[in-house]
C-alpha cells in the first residue's frame, strides 16, 4: 500500500513547479482524462505525447494519470463499462464463458463490451478532468498564497528562477 508520506514529496514538487496554476491544473486534469481513457497499455505513451504536443508539464500529467493504478484498475474498469452501458442504453450482454475459450470465441464474447467500454471511458475521463481542474487550480493557488504569505512574514524574497 502506498503511504501518504511517500506521495507528499511528489505533491509538493508539483505544487512548486515553475508554471502558472492554470497550466499545472490543466496538465493534471489531462492526466486524469488519460487515466480513464480506454487506451489501456498506452497511458504512459499518451502522457508523453500530450506533454510534447500540448507543451504541458509531464510531471503533473503523469501524476494525474496515476489515478489509474493496480489498486484502482478494477473499479475504474467496472465503472467505465457500466457507464458506457448506461449512456448507450444497451441491454446487458451475457457473461463471458471461459471454458474452451479460444481467440475467436474470446473476440465474439468481448466484442459487445467494446463500444460501451470506449464510450464510458471517454465520459468518465471527461467528467474526471472537469472535476479535477478546479480542485487542482485551487490547490496550487492556495499553496502558493500560503507560501508567499509565510515568506513575507519571515522577510524572505521568493526565488526568481526554477522550482520555488
Amino acid at each position: 500500500m502506498v503511504k501518504l508520506a511517500r506521495i507528499r514529496p511528489l505533491l509538493r514538487l508539483i505544487l512548486r513547479l515553475n508554471e502558472s496554476p492554470h497550466r499545472i491544473a490543466l496538465a493534471f486534469a489531462t492526466g486524469v482524462f488519460i487515466a480513464f481513457s480506454p487506451t489501456y497499455g498506452l497511458h504512459t505513451v499518451s502522457v508523453v505525447f500530450c506533454a510534447w504536443v500540448f507543451r504541458l508539464n509531464a510531471l503533473a500529467l503523469f501524476a494525474g494519470s496515476l489515478i489509474n493504478n493496480p489498486w484502482t484498475l478494477v473499479p475504474i474498469l467496472a465503472a467505465t463499462v457500466w457507464t458506457g452501458f448506461e449512456i448507450l442504453g444497451s441491454p446487458q450482454v451475457e457473461t463471458v464463458y471461459w471454458q474452451g475459450l479460444g481467440i475467436e470465441s474470446l473476440y465474439e464474447q468481448i466484442l459487445p463490451y467494446a463500444i460501451p467500454f470506449f464510450v464510458g471511458g471517454v465520459a468518465l475521463g471527461t467528467l474526471g478532468a472537469l472535476l479535477t481542474y478546479p480542485a487542482a487550480y485551487l490547490a496550487v493557488t492556495t499553496f502558493r498564497s500560503r507560501r508567499n504569505r509565510a515568506r513575507a512574514e519571515s522577510g524572505q524574497l521568493p526565488p526568481r528562477l526554477g522550482l520555488s
